[in-house]
């Protein structure tokens, strides 16, 4: 399986790489900068210098050409603006699945954030509203689109080793969940197709990701 990545560099696509790499399939990554390159490399995915800040939808559509997936794990990160966090986490995002429309990748895995409802709480950091209002309004061009969509809200990220235990489900309490953990996840439902349509939220929890996609997919088919 050929996967390209947005957002190839940041900790949570280095593990999804490298998970991917060590199965046997195709990572392929999107950086901006080429000093980044061989950190890609060194996880086994194939590094594409490409700024989905500055490039247009065909262009990314030709790397994107003969993928079997493709997975949105880009963000504007700690510290940017609030421009940055429109023309990242939203700009980017609809670039992105755009491209994918154009490429005939069906299958579409986008990153979102935990907390969406909290966007208009005036108690809320004004950039953090930002953020979540870019990340809802990425959501909302992705449920438009005619592809094979997931979306994913991790709860609060950490650097916290993986234990392979979680909370997926479409509504989680608060929370925090480590980076490996939200890779593995993605991996998860990079194989299975009945998350297709599905927007979940995740945290850490008793649960075994297998089991808890299963569940998840058990849920919707009992509605």
């Amino acid at each position: 399986m050929r996967v390209v990545i947005a957002g190839g560099h940041g900790k949570i696509a280095l593990y999804l790489e490298r998970f991917l790499s060590t199965r046997g399939d195709e990572p392929v990554g999107l950086i901006r900068n080429p000093a980044q390159a061989d950190d890609l490399r060194e996880v086994g995915a194939e590094p594409v210098v490409l700024d989905l800040e500055q490039a247009g939808a065909d262009e990314v559509a030709k790397v994107l050409d003969g993928a079997d997936a493709a997975v949105f794990a880009a963000g504007a990160g700690p510290g940017s603006g609030a421009e940055r966090k429109d023309t990242v986490d939203r700009a980017a995002a609809v670039l992105f699945a755009q491209a994918a429309e154009i490429a005939g990748v069906r299958r579409f895995i986008q990153i979102s954030s935990y907390g969406l409802d909290r966007a208009d709480d005036p108690s809320v950091d004004e950039v953090f509203r930002i953020y979540l209002k870019a990340k809802a309004a990425a959501e909302e061009d992705l449920r438009s689109r005619d592809l094979d969509w997931t979306i994913l809200r991790p709860a609060h990220l950490t650097d916290e080793p993986a234990t392979g235990l979680v909370n997926l489900d479409f509504q989680v309490p608060p929370g925090k969940v480590p980076r490996e953990e939200v890779a593995a996840v993605l991996v998860g439902l990079l194989d299975d197709n009945d998350t297709i349509g599905l927007t979940l939220e995740l945290a850490k929890g008793p649960t075994p990701i297998d089991i808890a996609i299963s569940q998840v997919k058990s849920s919707t088919r009992s509605k």
